[in-house]
């Protein structure tokens, strides 16, 4: 299988693009790198049946030819954390809409499968356990920034079953409850990697609000192999997937396991989230999904118990922190995996 990842260096799609190429497939990945990162597939520059193009999914010419050369897409692409949605809304609106029309428009006119991510913020405020698929979204008013992503990825998700009714698209939509794992960065406040440094430097691990509030936290490598699974299964065409663990923990308790894990005694404070994200915010008490659906349609749902997760998660930044500490040594660049000028292979030009 020929695979076509838009983010592909960013957390996720750098854990996808390794079970991909682990599978045997070959694997294209797309990222401006404005939130990915090189360090995330440096590892897999030099691989035979991997290729990076640097540039933005925005070049049409660019889209369409590499679009035309998969067998499926794996959208991953979007802005990520409730940071820089916050501070950029409008960008935000852009990068997750627009990316995600022509993602579509290409594909219509290739035929090519999509995998379009989204996200459990579109159920927005509905607390209710656990979340179906079809359950309600109850989202705020447009005033409040907080709620442009959810409502964001719902255009996506809405696009994405119009093309499939209207264009015969194969589209897969699937909803990731919070994701963790290994690479995933805590500088768009993200909680669980800002927690794990807080704790392994030493300062107190902040907890926005009161710390009841709850989630379900899965680990990336269980949400990777459902993704996959999904995207080779027929029956999932033009249907929605909760993707997810079912284990809920309040982010108070989060904190202190992660200081009892990191044998840390930094202690935990509590911070409004209005001195946080100021006063466009609002916070969604509960949410557990509901993976009846998944489990049945491809015999697999996350269960990988949090707290090894977490462990893979602290081991990850404590050897990050090892390597920081050692010389720089000379690298060779495997220059030959990157396409450096995507506008110019859009036209073929050497």
């Amino acid at each position: 299988m020929k695979a076509l990842i838009t983010g592909g260096a960013g957390f996720v799609g750098s854990h996808l693009t390794e079970a991909l190429l682990s599978d045997g497939h070959q694997v294209t990945v797309i990222d401006n790198l404005s939130t990915g990162s090189a360090e995330n597939i440096a590892h897999l520059r030099s691989h035979p049946r991997f290729q990076l193009v640097g540039g933005t999914m925005l070049n049409a010419p660019l889209m369409r030819q590499l679009t035309g050369q998969a067998d499926v897409i794996y959208h991953l692409a979007a802005a990520v954390g409730v940071k820089r949605i916050m501070e950029s809304p409008l960008q935000s609106i852009q990068t997750n809409v627009h990316t995600t029309e022509l993602v579509l428009e290409c594909a219509a006119a290739s035929g090519t499968t999509v995998v379009i991510t989204s996200t459990s913020e579109v159920f927005g405020k509905n607390d209710s356990t656990p979340l179906k698929e079809d359950a309600d979204s109850i989202i705020g008013p447009t005033q409040v920034t907080r709620w442009l992503y959810a409502s964001s990825k719902l255009i996506d998700e809405f696009l994405a079953l119009a093309y499939q009714r209207e264009r015969g698209v194969p589209v897969v939509i699937v909803r990731f409850f919070n994701l963790v794992g290994p690479r995933q960065t805590g500088q768009y406040g993200m909680v669980v990697p800002r927690l794990v440094e807080a704790a392994l430097s030493g300062v107190p691990l902040t907890v926005y609000g009161d710390g009841q509030q709850s989630r379900c936290f899965t680990d990336v490598l269980d949400a990777v192999r459902a993704v996959i699974r999904l995207s080779q299964t027929p029956e999932a065409n033009g249907q929605v997937f909760n993707i997810g663990s079912t284990q809920e923990i309040t982010i108070a308790a989060l904190a202190r396991t992660i200081l009892r894990l990191t044998e840390s005694d930094a202690g935990v404070r509590f911070l409004p989230h209005q001195q946080v994200y100021g006063d466009g915010f609002e916070e969604t008490r509960r949410r557990v999904p509901d993976v009846t659906k998944l489990r049945q349609t491809v015999g697999f749902a996350p269960e990988t118990p949090l707290e090894e997760t977490l462990r893979r998660i602290i081991r990850h930044f404590r050897s990050a922190r090892r390597q920081a500490e050692l010389p720089l040594q000379p690298t060779i660049d495997a220059g030959h995996a990157t396409i450096a000028d995507p506008v110019a292979a859009a036209v073929g030009a050497s």
